[in-house]
């Protein structure tokens, strides 16, 4: 970011490119409008698109010689700060076009970055940016770039001089060790906090969806949160977890994910992982789509994509549509009986998805008759609290309940009421 002397900030001017096959220009111009909202959440203002459809990329240019001259010459004509490439650049591309190009040169990879470093703010998310951070730059320290050199600050700016790298590389590898050895500490606290939850027999929900799909908001109308809901890319990226009370009084936890993208750093999800291991535990997986955006199917197919990488592609799913006032789409698979419509601020939305979770999770109800000893009372709360109590008979010393609950609540009763008779399952 520039700073003119009278204190004001001064947005940097970018370029952005895109390169591929000429086949795929439907793609590239819409990864590349992507780029530019990531670019507007980076704060850079974006000057010039430019384009090159080639068969093959470049091994030492990307675009080509002729076409990186054409680039540089644009920038220095328009006084640009930084040209950010679509594509990942390779070491040896950066190189060579840092030696033409009159500004920084970043690509996708190193920009999503940028933004997480901003916008992390628990310290188990900036630990997992700083890895992420340390393991693209480490193979990129060449120590020729002029960017080595650099101490300005900015979008993209790498590391101090050229003539500490191998002092630098060496410190890298030790941070990354570090950074590693402190989020494995993490991962087991959580770890423990989910198996206390297991043993509460909590049914655990998870929001996924592509970033700006509005789950924040929706976290926030379901349960009353006060998460960062903002119409920008990656507004929220720590997790957060909640209470959500159902209509029929059944309390479940529901936690919002960071957002996924299309081609999502593949070092971010390496050091999100832990965090993105929560999806895995979920016991149902709420899938949210801005069904108004022009690329719903892609963005649904990347969501999709990264949930199988995750391991987490088998899990019960319900699809939901938000955004539905302001899409033209009126019937996007509205019989389909996982699917459903909503606009996140709608209240009378918020209590229809309810019902329908609720619905969902009674799918794969248990029902049981259980026989407990009145001066149980604690286990008899416990199964109001963790099903549905049906039909109750009562006699002097015991207690006969009919009760569904999900098939985890019931596995779990079944370990802990030791003296308690199970009567047959219905």
């Amino acid at each position: 970011m520039k700073i003119e002397l009278n204190g004001e900030h001064q947005r940097e001017r970018a370029i952005l490119v895109g390169c591929g096959q000429k086949q795929k220009e439907w793609e590239i111009r819409a990864t590349v409008s992507e780029l530019e909202q990531l670019t507007e959440t980076a704060g850079a203002e974006t000057i010039h698109t430019v384009f090159q459809f080639r068969d093959r990329y470049d091994a030492k240019w990307l675009v080509g010689k002729g076409k990186a001259t054409e680039i540089a010459d644009l920038a220095e004509t328009d006084d640009i700060d930084l040209v950010i490439f679509d594509q990942e650049l390779s070491p040896a591309q950066i190189f060579h076009l840092e030696a033409v190009f009159p500004c920084k040169v970043i690509d996708r990879t190193q920009l999503i970055l940028d933004i997480f470093a901003r916008r992390a703010q628990t310290k188990e998310g900036r630990l997992q940016v700083e890895l992420a951070q340390l393991q693209y730059m480490l193979p990129r320290l060449t120590g020729k770039g002029k960017e080595m050199s650099r101490l300005g600050g900015g979008i993209g700016t790498r590391g101090p001089g050229e003539k500490k790298l191998e002092t630098d590389r060496r410190h890298i590898r030790n941070q990354i060790s570090d950074l590693k050895k402190h989020l494995e500490d993490v991962k087991k606290h959580r770890r423990l906090h989910q198996e206390r939850r297991s043993k509460q027999s909590l049914y655990q929900i998870a929001l996924v969806g592509y970033t700006n799909a509005g789950k924040s908001t929706l976290l926030n109308k379901l349960t009353g949160a006060d998460v960062l809901a903002e119409n920008q890319l990656f507004a929220t990226l720590d997790p957060t977890t909640r209470s959500l009370e159902l209509p029929s009084g059944k309390e479940v936890l529901i936690t919002d994910t960071v957002g996924f993208i299309r081609n999502l750093p593949h070092h971010l999800i390496a050091a999100f992982r832990s965090t993105l291991e929560q999806v895995r535990e979920a016991n149902l997986l709420l899938h949210v789509v801005d069904m108004s955006h022009p690329e719903m199917t892609a963005q649904i197919n990347a969501v999709e994509q990264v949930l199988t990488d995750l391991g987490a592609g088998h899990l019960p799913t319900l699809m939901i549509y938000n955004k539905k006032d302001l899409s033209h789409l009126h019937e996007v698979e509205k019989n389909i009986q996982d699917r459903i419509q909503i606009t996140a601020k709608n209240d009378r939305d918020i209590v229809y998805l309810k019902e329908k979770i609720e619905s969902h999770m009674q799918r794969d109800d248990v029902r049981a008759q259980i026989e407990l000893p009145v001066a149980r009372g604690e286990w008899i709360a416990e199964l109001y609290r963790a099903g549905e109590v049906l039909h109750v008979t009562s006699e002097e010393e015991y207690m006969r309940m009919q009760v569904r609950m999900s098939k985890l609540a019931f596995e779990q009763l079944s370990r802990d009421l030791k003296s308690v008779v199970f009567e047959n399952q219905v």
